[in-house]
């Protein structure tokens, strides 16, 4: 589950966490001034998305007046803000406002799970402001990993080794080890599956602060964080998402115009390759799961239906312990009680496949014996 900006340093700021100071969230540009007025006449406004780069894409903007603060609000607040990360575009509902800090250096600090090791890694480096991916193609040796004895937990020397491993400014160590630590400590008792501090920003005044934040939270540890039912709400800015997780209903969104629906993520992944290798655009990820019923294939057609840029659907099921026929049998009966104008392929193979294809044989939509002649089928569909 992902947290906003704003939601994010709430919570930092619980553990000791510095942020700077801001007067809240806004929906309307009248709140947004009066929330400058608050913080002295000038203020930072920064729209509220889970995406990266905002502020090239014109969502974070400096306000000198109040008067000024009104005017930008009006034009970030319902503006489609897209980015590289979301190039569909997100549309901004509501901006976060805060003191505006002059940054004298800039960092990257996070901390994410490291399946290999079994551990939570931190990454540190100098080049903060940046993508860690751009930083990682470009100049691999400025980033700095510090695993975490799960046991142990982090030591002083160590935080500090990784400082200097990292060449950040040594002037700074004390204070950066007192952040990691008190960063650390909110990702492991907040059930974190992602901390991001980019940048982690020396000010001009000797401030370290979190001057932006990414946290996200464990999807499986939630029942023992009731705090996080409201921003459980709010942690999907794509609305066909949001209807997803309220359905139990595995799915993300990935732009293209093709519509996947496959049980089981190592087939979902498989059939996106193969559609790319076959020169299509996914709409999605959609995993049914494994023994999925008639009604909940139906309804998951219908999710992948609600998206208006899907041109073509292609269905791909191994069953197993999900019978093909009642994969069958929900494909159809979505298509009786929807509006389908696109093109469905329909690939089954395992159990019950052929009943499945007995079923599919008598309608419209178009059957395929392997993933491979699907996808092509599909791409060729759509165009």
């Amino acid at each position: 589950m992902k947290l906003h900006e704003y939601q994010a340093k709430d919570l930092l700021k619980k553990y000791g966490v510095a942020v700077p100071k801001n007067a809240g969230i806004a929906t309307s540009p009248e709140q947004v001034r009066i929330a400058v007025e608050s913080l002295g006449g000038r203020g930072v406004i920064k729209a509220q998305v889970h995406s990266g780069g905002r502020g090239k894409a014109g969502g974070i903007k400096v306000a000198n007046s109040p008067q000024e603060a009104e005017t930008i609000a009006a034009q970030i607040l319902g503006m489609l803000l897209k980015t590289h990360q979301v190039p569909e575009g997100i549309t901004v509902e509501q901006v976060l406002i805060e003191e505006p800090i002059t940054i004298a250096k800039e960092y990257y600090l996070s901390i994410v799970p490291d399946r290999s090791s079994q551990r939570n890694v931190f990454i540190l480096s100098e080049k903060g402001g940046m993508d860690i991916e751009a930083v990682a193609e470009e100049d691999p040796d400025a980033i700095v990993h510090l695993s975490v004895d799960p046991l142990v937990g982090i030591n002083d020397f160590e935080l500090r080794e990784a400082i200097v491993a990292a060449k950040l400014d040594p002037a700074f160590a004390n204070k950066i080890v007192l952040f990691m630590k008190q960063l650390y400590q909110c990702y492991m008792e907040a059930d974190g599956a992602l901390a991001e501090i980019n940048p982690l920003a020396i000010t001009s005044d000797g401030r370290v602060l979190a001057a932006d934040a990414k946290f996200q939270i464990d999807d499986s540890a939630l029942f023992r964080h009731k705090e996080f039912e409201a921003a459980a709400q709010e942690s999907f800015d794509n609305p066909i998402e949001a209807e997803a997780h309220r359905q139990d209903i595995a799915y993300v969104g990935l732009g293209g115009d093709i519509g996947l629906m496959c049980n089981g993520a190592g087939l979902t992944m498989s059939t996106i390759d193969e559609v790319k290798r076959a020169g299509g655009n996914p709409a999605n990820f959609l995993d049914v799961g494994g023994g999925a019923q008639a009604e909940r294939v139906s309804k998951c057609l219908a999710l992948i239906l609600s998206d208006p840029n899907v041109k073509g659907v292609l269905i791909n099921i191994f069953g197993g312990i999900t019978w093909c026929d009642e994969v069958a049998k929900g494909v159809i009966a979505g298509t009786e009680t929807l509006n389908v104008t696109v093109p469905i392929v329909v690939r089954l193979a395992g159990t019950r496949a052929a009943e499945g294809a007995e079923l599919i044989a008598k309608t419209n939509l178009i059957p395929a014996t392997t993933m491979q002649e699907a996808a092509a089928k599909i791409v060729s569909l759509v165009g």
